[in-house]
């Protein structure tokens, strides 16, 4: 495969908003406004392929953007030797963090954008009802807790699903415009069906440099800016969240650690608050040693984090395969893209919205890291706040 990169001001002189580009059935990875969408399909690829693949093509780069060029975009699942597969898009628009635009194209694909129609309301009706069960869910909960005061695990992550079915396809393009307006900086993505909006920065690479943003400890925002302070006050001061977190930031300080030649962190974590609910964060960067590895090879290490998961990681994930019921898929591993220099960024996914093949029922996830002091319905109240953020961009009308 060959292709082309120049900026798009050389194609177009519309300005292109990438949710609109990736539109229903493209690829998208921004926040924002700074990241890349895709149209088309050049090529489905494997883990092992992905790597030698981009390396391979012969980019012809006119735009003068170092990072500009194709890309592959996808997801790891949850158990992330789950079969998978990442696409190489036809075209690819990105916008960098200056501001600009670049396009490519693969092979002889042509850039063609049409503004979209503009989006208007509609009258639908939805039902929401549980997948798993809220009693299974509780139970699952105290079970993992009482495993944790057992000292057979250190923390697991329990979840929940709910199903939203309406009588009128879900409008993707729609959905991404709701979640840029209340969630600009979150991680917004859609791949194959899968979209959300993450707050939750797994790992990124450009050059010589990697990051990450782990959160763990949550609690809920009212929008009383009096009483938001107050639980976030609250929240630092929690000796479960605080030990939740802790767990979180040693694993992935300890897993990109081999492969720097230094690491900082913040020294007490922050609270990061998005439209509904802040959490407990702590922001991680280093300088990575030679030979580099890639995003990809840092985000698989990752994958799922103890955010998702748990610690000591393979019982964690025991626990939750005894207890929880129910298959995650993609929810609670990682979506991102990575580029032919091994650069790019990857998000846990959270806050996200598998559809159907008719779009007419979408399966939600929620969960909360359990450690020996959780109360079930204080966890079940938690997965109904982080609901809201999907909930409401599914049915707002």
């Amino acid at each position: 495969m060959r292709s082309t990169t120049q900026l798009l001001s050389a194609v177009t002189n519309q300005q292109i908003d990438l949710n609109d580009f990736a539109s229903n059935d493209g690829y998208l990875f921004v926040r924002d406004g700074v990241g890349v969408a895709g149209q088309g399909v050049a090529k489905r690829l494997g883990r092992s392929e992905i790597a030698a693949t981009l390396s391979a093509m012969e980019d012809d780069n006119r735009s003068g953007i170092a990072e500009a060029g194709p890309i592959a975009i996808g997801c790891i699942p949850f158990i992330s030797s789950n079969p998978h597969d990442f696409v190489i898009p036809k075209v690819v628009v990105g916008k960098t963090s200056g501001g600009q635009h670049w396009v490519t194209t693969i092979d002889d694909a042509e850039f063609d954008f049409r503004a979209p129609d503009e989006i208007r309301p509609f009258a639908a009706s939805f039902m929401v009802n549980p997948g798993i069960p809220v009693d299974h869910y509780l139970e699952a909960v105290r079970l993992t807790a009482q495993a944790v005061r057992e000292k057979k695990i250190d923390k697991a992550v329990i979840a929940r699903d709910i199903f939203v079915t309406t009588n009128f396809p879900f409008d993707i393009r729609a959905i991404l415009q709701r979640l840029k307006a209340s969630f600009g900086s979150s991680y917004r993505y859609l791949f194959d069906g899968f979209l959300g909006a993450s707050p939750e920065l797994l790992v990124a690479v450009e050059g010589n440099k990697v990051s990450s943003h782990p959160l763990a400890g949550t609690a809920p925002r009212t929008g009383n800016p009096t009483i938001d302070q107050k639980i976030a006050s609250e929240l630092i001061a929690s000796t479960k969240n605080q030990l939740e977190h802790r767990i979180v930031i040693d694993m992935v300080h300890d897993t990109l650690l081999p492969w720097c030649s230094f690491l900082d962190w913040q020294p007490e974590p922050t609270i990061v608050a998005v439209a509904n609910v802040q959490h407990l964060g702590t922001e991680i960067s280093g300088q990575l040693s030679e030979p580099r590895p890639s995003v990809l090879e840092l985000a698989y290490a990752l994958s799922p984090t103890p955010a998702l998961g748990g610690a000591p990681k393979q019982k964690a994930l025991e626990q939750i395969a005894l207890v929880e019921g129910m298959n995650r898929g993609r929810y609670g591993g990682a979506v991102g893209y990575v580029n032919k220099s091994g650069d790019g960024k990857f998000a846990v996914a959270i806050r996200c919205a598998e559809l159907d093949s008719t779009r007419m029922t979408a399966r939600l996830f929620a969960g909360g890291g359990i450690v020996g002091d959780s109360d079930p319905t204080s966890e079940l109240a938690e997965t109904q706040a982080k609901f809201q953020a999907m909930l409401a961009a599914l049915i707002r009308p």
